[in-house]
């Protein structure tokens, strides 16, 4: 089976990635003309050098958070606040498949590549419900990250959550451009199969449409 994300002829070579997400999948867009980075489940990613960050949301959360001065920003993917042996969201989950431990990493990584706490912009999306029969994990999420931005005293320049459809979002850190798709029914199963799959494996693992445009 060929690689999708293997090197072809003639494309460009990838910026250098900043140490520490050599693991992301990255690949060339030719339509776009430009390198473009792909979120799952439980990741996250910076960029500072004009690439595209995107993923696929159900009932998950991206935060879409920028520096607006310099153009350093990120995007992560969460499906639950917390951790499930946690009482409340006091707490930390020492991995980004939590929304507390996904928001705190992306934001100290922005930091920490130059950016300035009072530059930050976020923008959140996802949160729909689109697995019958699940707890309403969506809400919640969405629940969670404003009471997280207020706690942090960060603000929700834009947001797209709720719902009952999935998204498609992409994210230009540079400009703080996003595009969000909302997905149609018939495409649901996938995003409900790996999402259902991901909460039992959150579950029983230790802690380690229209395009809108913001």
């Amino acid at each position: 089976m060929a690689n999708l994300f293997a090197k072809r002829p003639g494309t460009p070579d990838s910026p250098p990635v900043i140490p520490g997400f050599e693991h992301i999948k990255r690949y060339w867009d030719p339509s776009r003309n430009l390198h473009v980075a792909k979120l799952l489940p439980g990741e996250y990613y910076i960029s500072m050098r004009g690439e595209m960050i995107t993923t696929v949301l159900g009932s998950c959360i991206s935060a879409c958070i920028r520096d607006r001065k310099l153009g350093i920003g990120g995007m992560n993917h969460f499906m639950l606040p917390h951790s499930a042996r946690l009482d409340d969201w006091g707490g930390s989950s020492s991995s980004a498949r939590y929304g507390s431990y996904a928001m705190e990493k992306l934001i100290n990584e922005i930091l920490k590549a130059g950016g300035r706490r009072e530059n930050l912009e976020v923008k959140a999306f996802g949160g729909g419900r689109i697995v019958s029969g699940m707890t309403d994990v969506g809400r919640k999420n969405i629940a969670f990250l404003h009471e997280f931005l207020q706690i942090e005293g960060l603000r929700l320049t834009a947001e797209d959550m709720g719902s009952l459809h999935p998204r498609k979002v992409n994210f230009f850190p540079d400009s703080g451009r996003v595009q969000v798709k909302k997905l149609r029914s018939m495409h649901n199963d996938t995003i409900v199969q790996r999402e259902s799959r991901y909460m039992e494996e959150l579950v029983e693992a230790p802690v380690q449409g229209n395009v809108e445009l913001f």
